[in-house]
């Protein structure tokens, strides 16, 4: 079940609830699911009861409770817990949630997250003359078209030339010295000072440039063209180039993604299976030739964000991708609301620090034949390179196959 299926089904539930006079209430046009707040359980988490609360004339933390068993028997749904002022915590069985968000990211491609029609919303962007306002104001009308609005941007006077040669940043309209753009300002992030963002090129200039939240002064040139994990948007491509290497891979060994079924090998459900500590596939056993350690044209890092994970130790705890990767339409919205592109580029080094660890694990090792698992791990790490391709090109970064 995906954030926008477990949505429709709390508004079935409140329409339930509704029908059989529990709540005597408007229906609401939507409503919000998102990933537990610290205190908070399950997979994910929904207010509605606190929406609901004043119309319905009873205490939010009731009306969760009449609501929790109308959850309680919707499909995918394992548990409901109320926790806080009347926040609905729901958990989904996990298999099937899990499956069914990867295949929802991989029918949607880059777009996951995307409107699926125009919203009706009609926005003017105005930037001063000042290189990080116009990529600003850039990343965020790319952002606002993603949610369906109809956006038009415009600049004081007419940006310079690298600003849209190097930097790609398009401008539909501009005023010039003697006939200024009668508009309000309304794109003002702390201007780039006096470094020349252009120096870096498109690609690391416009990470430079995006990167920090508005109030903060970027850092140029900072190590935005190093290869290593302290630089962020080398975490992210180099994630994004992994993933499109073990796709190929698994394309040499014969094997495709398929989403479902369970993450782990067969063997790592039985602590005394074949792949015990005392196995000779343990951590000192043989690698295949293709390792998911060394795909081609990736360099591997050995950090915290890359560890090496031999099948034998087990899986790592992919919740965290998971919820990331079912918090990117949400992100993306956000983004578009609040003007602020600084929150898809941080999202995205929490989907490439997440889904670093799966990498080891997606292929099958020395003799070993592909298996369920693997196939189910390989959708995993291509939903999550979907994701980080998507918010790349939102932010009109590449997001290159190779590194």
């Amino acid at each position: 079940m995906t954030p926008v299926e477990l949505s429709r089904t709390v508004l079935r539930a409140v329409r339930r609830a509704v029908d059989d006079g529990v709540l005597c209430v408007d229906l609401p046009t939507r409503v919000v699911v998102t990933a537990p707040r610290a205190g908070g359980r399950g997979d994910y988490a929904t207010n509605v009861a606190l929406q609901l609360a004043r119309p319905a004339g009873q205490p939010s933390k009731r009306v969760a409770e009449l609501l929790l068993p109308y959850l309680l028997g919707a499909d995918g749904v394992s548990d409901v817990v109320v926790t806080g002022p009347g926040f609905l915590n729901i958990s989904l069985h996990r298999a099937e949630a899990s499956a069914a968000l990867v295949r929802e990211i991989l029918r949607s491609g880059p777009r996951y997250g995307y409107a699926d029609r125009p919203s009706g919303q009609l926005v003017q962007l105005h930037a001063p003359h000042e290189v990080r306002a116009v990529v600003v104001m850039d990343a965020v009308a790319r952002v606002l078209r993603s949610q369906g609005a109809l956006v038009r941007t415009s600049c004081v006077a007419r940006p310079e030339p690298e600003w849209t040669a190097v930097l790609g940043a398009e401008v539909d309209a501009y005023g010039t010295p003697e006939s200024p753009a009668p508009l309000d300002v309304n794109v003002r992030p702390t201007p780039a000072g006096p470094a020349d963002p252009a120096t870096l090129g498109r690609d690391a200039g416009r990470w430079a440039l995006l990167h920090p939240a508005a109030h903060d002064r970027p850092r140029i040139p900072g190590e935005h063209l190093s290869q290593r994990e302290g630089n962020p948007l080398f975490r992210v491509r180099y994630a994004h180039a992994r993933a499109r290497a073990l796709s190929r891979n698994a394309a040499d060994l014969g094997f495709d993604a398929r989403p479902g079924g369970d993450l782990r090998d067969p063997e790592d459900l039985d602590p005394q299976g074949p792949r015990g500590p005392e196995s000779p596939q343990g951590p000192q056993g043989p690698q295949g030739p293709r390792g998911a350690q060394d795909p081609p044209h990736v360099p591997h890092a050995h950090s915290p964000h890359s560890p090496h994970l031999p099948h034998s130790q087990g899986l790592p705890d992919l919740r965290a991708l998971e919820i990331a990767l079912a918090d990117h339409p949400r992100i993306l919205a956000a983004a578009a609301k609040q003007h602020a592109p600084d929150r898809i580029a941080r999202h995205l080094l929490v989907v490439a620090d997440a889904v670093t660890p799966l990498f080891p694990t997606v292929l099958p090792r020395g003799e070993e034949k592909p298996l369920a698992a693997h196939r189910a791990r390989l959708a995993l790490a291509e939903a999550a390179g979907v994701v980080l391709a998507g918010g790349l090109s939102l932010l009109g970064i590449d997001a290159p196959d190779h590194l």
